[in-house]
């Protein structure tokens, strides 16, 4: 495992792309409502990626097509923008990226459609506070499960699923760097030390239903099993001597 530690020098740079990242997404979520495309908001994100003079971090990443992710109902993540048009009553999850002078920035959040049921903002609402549990434990002199726990926990405790098969890492140069943040605890799993400089991502997903999940055949986009609704909220943080410094706003 090769964890590449940021000078405070490089830490600013991130956050450079960091806040490209957020102003992105705050234009997307402003966006977002009935009778939209999942096409149109990529296209809202390639013409701001080109006024910011950044570039998407995805788009080509291991021939992915587009510039963000956008995740519908019980899609969880990766899914590809297209002809899809959003209904009231549905949700989504923009996962986005960008790299600005070399670096990248990462995050993600899941936007109401209309009007959803309570039980939907609910799940919006407790993956969201999941994340921020997840970086109140990402503090130096803990470890990489000390994250985990705390998403897993917090879940659960609310009758909700952790998916298992994705999760968050670091991010640097690289949009994945070493190490994985796993939203869950799981023995044998590499567990390094947080140490100041460390910049990761960290990314809660959340199904309303079960923990387990597929792959489309678009060989893309992840979905639950059981069609439950899934959210997913993430930010990316830098590890320092105290609370965890989130990049990503």
């Amino acid at each position: 495992m090769a964890i590449i530690i940021k000078s405070r020098e490089e830490r600013e740079k991130m956050r450079e792309a960091g806040h490209i990242v957020a102003e992105v997404l705050a234009k997307l979520r402003s966006a977002v409502r009935p009778g939209i495309t999942t096409a149109d908001l990529d296209a809202i994100a390639e013409a701001e990626l080109k006024r910011w003079g950044a570039k998407a971090s995805f788009l080509g990443y291991h021939g992915y097509p587009a510039s963000i992710c956008t995740s519908v109902n019980d899609e969880i993540v990766h899914g590809i923008p297209g002809k899809r048009v959003l209904h009231d009553g549905d949700i989504i999850s923009i996962d986005f990226g960008a790299i600005y002078h070399g670096w990248h920035g990462d995050s993600a959040i899941t936007v109401p459609v209309g009007e959803v049921s309570p039980e939907v903002r609910r799940l919006l609402k407790v993956t969201e506070d999941a994340l921020y549990r997840g970086i109140a434990a990402a503090r130096a002199g803990n470890r990489v499960s000390d994250i985990g726990r705390a998403v897993q926990t917090f879940v659960e405790a609310a009758g909700f699923s952790v998916v298992r098969q994705y999760g968050g890492h670091g991010v640097g140069r690289s949009m994945h760097e070493d190490p994985q943040v796993l939203n869950y605890i799981e023995k044998g799993q590499p567990n390094p030390p947080l140490r100041p400089g460390m910049v990761i991502a960290i990314e809660p997903m959340v199904t309303m239903g079960q923990k387990e999940t597929e792959v489309l055949p678009d060989n893309w986009t992840v979905v639950t099993v059981d069609k439950s609704y899934a959210a997913h909220f993430e930010h990316t943080v830098a590890i320092t001597e105290g609370d965890a410094d989130i990049l990503t706003l």
